[in-house]
């Protein structure tokens, strides 16, 4: 099947995580975390598990929003998203806190099919963070958001916390 072909005959849905779901998000954050382990020192817990502290925090705090998101009906990856900016500290706008599709599934489609989803649901001023070594996720987003707002978006370059950031700011404008 042609990449053309493959893209018009899937169905990606943004699905929002109930608390129920929280350890299917959890054990999508171990393969999201271990496949970032590879930019990042990361270390592993005792019980073997890199662990994600702020998870339970997407059903407690109104400004962080969960969700799953499937393929044709199947699981794909997540994404969570939540209210501030890890980078600027502007508390006004959107960030894709954490953003994870399947390897089976990267480029074909599917990862921007579901950030388009995201955008489209919270209308307003987005940052997109990205670790400058992390090259292929770097270019995925650039890709996604000239595909979403019809221009090319140049990151910023940012230091913080002796890490290096390409933070992508775009708008997301609220469809009729």
């Amino acid at each position: 099947m042609a990449k053309d072909e493959e893209r018009s005959s899937t169905h990606v849905e943004l699905i929002p995580a109930t608390p129920d779901q929280q350890p299917i998000l959890a054990n999508l954050l171990e393969l999201y975390i271990h496949d970032f382990s590879e930019f990042h020192k990361l270390e592993l817990g005792p019980d073997g598990r890199f662990g994600y502290k702020n998870l339970p925090l997407y059903w407690l705090e109104p400004h962080r929003h969960p969700f799953l998101l499937t393929l044709n009906g199947k699981l794909a990856g997540f994404t969570l998203v939540k209210r501030g900016s890890e980078i600027s500290g502007n508390e006004t706008v959107w960030d894709m806190a954490e953003f994870f599709i399947l390897r089976q599934h990267r480029r074909h489609g599917v990862g921007t099919a579901a950030a388009r989803e995201v955008w489209k649901r919270f209308p307003g001023q987005w940052e997109v963070r990205v670790m400058e070594s992390n090259r292929a996720a770097s270019h995925f987003w650039q890709h996604a958001i000239r595909e979403f707002v019809g221009k090319p978006i140049q990151p910023a370059h940012i230091e913080k916390n002796e890490r290096h950031w390409h933070l992508f700011s775009f708008e997301s404008r609220r469809i009729a």
